[in-house]
């Protein structure tokens, strides 16, 4: 039985949909939830796979939270063991900052739902081809990574080029949320802090960031998204069971 190892760095965003379907499939979970053991120090060496979720901290916060030092090398052991990785949102940011690749503040936030469109690697692509030409996703983010240099470009919205990539066979980073459901985003709308983020998206884009647009949009692309997102998950689940060959990361230090 294949064991995953599951990085949470707030309640607020668990796995979401991807949680049952992993279950299903028969895999089991170890969550390494670093708001409850900011010390925990995890043995990757014992994981077929690594999926990073998102959070409200960033890359350049290691200093004021060194877990995020901790999941930086525990992803290129990883990469180095020719495992399977997803990054969803921060964990997208953290895979590329592993690769060399600058992640910065976006000049605008993007906060609901956005027309992804796939790149032609991105349509041809194993794992994220279910999406097709262009699908809406659930969006919230305020940084945005490059994609790293030897990676492969998989999609992109009109207000931020880098939403999707992948490294060698089995290493992706998503930047939007395909894990939601109408629940989670609720929850996320009703959240204290990230109502502030979205706030801070109104006074940019008062139509996009609108409680009611959210909410409007939710009803009509949510189950859409869903049906990809299950495809597009079970193909990256496919992965778990076969690692592929070891590759050797150049060394590098963090900052």
């Amino acid at each position: 039985m294949p064991r995953l190892l599951v990085f949470q760095h707030v309640a607020a965003e668990p796995l979401g949909t991807l949680d049952p379907l992993i279950r299903r499939r028969g895999h089991r979970i170890r969550f390494a939830n670093f708001e409850r053991q900011p010390d925990f120090q995890p043995n990757v060496d014992r994981y077929r796979g690594l999926i990073v979720l998102g959070g409200p901290m960033n890359v350049e916060d290691q200093a004021q939270r060194p877990h995020l030092r901790t999941e930086l090398m525990a992803i290129e052991r990883m990469l180095e063991q020719g495992k399977p990785v997803l990054g969803i949102c921060l964990g997208a940011q953290l895979l590329a900052h592993v690769l060399g690749a600058p992640v910065r503040r976006h000049h605008q936030p993007e906060i609901g739902w956005y027309p992804l469109q796939t790149t032609a690697a991105g349509r041809a692509d194993p794992v994220l081809s279910p999406l097709g030409e262009t699908a809406p996703v659930f969006q919230w983010h305020r940084y945005s990574f490059e994609v790293p240099r030897e990676a492969e470009h998989l999609a992109r919205t009109d207000g931020c080029e880098q939403q999707a990539f992948r490294y060698g066979d089995n290493a992706y980073g998503f930047q939007f949320h395909l894990e939601m459901d109408e629940r989670l985003i609720e929850r996320w709308l009703a959240n204290p802090a990230y109502r502030e983020e979205l706030a801070e998206l109104a006074g940019l884009d008062p139509a996009q960031a609108s409680e009611e647009t959210i909410r409007q949009k939710t009803r009509e692309h949510i189950a859409a998204m869903q049906g990809q997102a299950h495809d597009v998950f079970n193909r990256f689940l496919d992965l778990v069971g076969t690692p592929q060959r070891r590759i050797t990361l150049p060394s590098r230090e963090w900052t």
